[in-house]
């Protein structure tokens, strides 16, 4: 197929400081088709406002929600192997997203819906407090230079949102393959009083066995570089 020009572009209020970059891309035919045959069942507008996710999926089951998935192999993959939840997935990304609605109309996936707009605006207009079971957070961009280190989406208030929009006994789980963010991610989440590390060392967590390993995380394997999972707990 060949290349066409994006003409969707994701939703955000005014901001001063981003977490993300719009990068330049170009969408398939199929991604670009893919809007329009399956962003009615799948795609969801922040300007909704807040859901009500048992009438949404059409059935009560806990609420998973992953922000920045990407071209979204892992995340379709975990519906598919988790079909007992309902999960939403936060991304900026056209490609991306046409890429994980496509595949999941292909497949008859029915437990996922996506937004396209900043993760920080979904979570505060859109998710009621105490509705998220899991909270997935998988190899967000590290913003290596430490000039840069404020457009983190790990953050004080960031952290303090997500507690906020967890269930009582709801899961935080983040993973990044850059230790630096990594130690940062531990220290903040260790700060962050409603939030207790599940792991036994009080330390990074193994890998659960729920989180697909992706392309990105085996590309880096094999360049021998580690991965660094956290898994935190909001108390009942």
């Amino acid at each position: 197929m060949s290349n066409v020009e994006i003409p969707i572009k994701p939703e955000f209020k005014d901001k001063s400081i981003r977490t993300f970059v719009i990068r330049a891309g170009r969408m398939t035919d199929g991604q670009r088709n893919a809007f329009a045959k399956a962003w009615p069942t799948y795609g969801l507008s922040l300007f909704s406002g807040a859901q009500d996710w048992p009438q949404q999926f059409q059935r009560e089951a806990p609420l998973v929600v992953e922000v920045g998935f990407g071209m979204g192999d892992s995340l379709l993959t975990m519906c598919q192997q988790e079909p007992d939840k309902n999960f939403v997935g936060i991304e900026v990304h056209p490609p991306g997203i046409g890429r994980i609605i496509n595949n999941a109309r292909e497949n008859n996936v029915d437990n996922l819906r996506v937004y396209m707009a900043d993760a920080n605006d979904v979570l505060t207009d859109c998710f009621r407090d105490n509705s998220i079971s899991r909270f997935q957070l998988y190899f967000p961009d590290p913003w290596h230079k430490k000039k840069h280190n404020k457009r983190r989406i790990v953050q004080p208030e960031f952290l303090k949102l997500i507690c906020a929009k967890l269930k009582p006994g709801g899961v935080c789980h983040f993973a990044t393959d850059w230790q630096p963010y990594a130690e940062q991610m531990l220290e903040l989440l260790t700060a962050d009083p409603g939030l207790v590390n599940n792991a036994e060392n009080s330390g990074y967590h193994p890998k659960p066995d729920f989180r697909p390993n992706t392309k990105f995380e085996k590309r880096g394997e094999n360049l021998g570089h580690g991965v660094w999972d956290l898994v935190f707990i909001k108390p009942e």
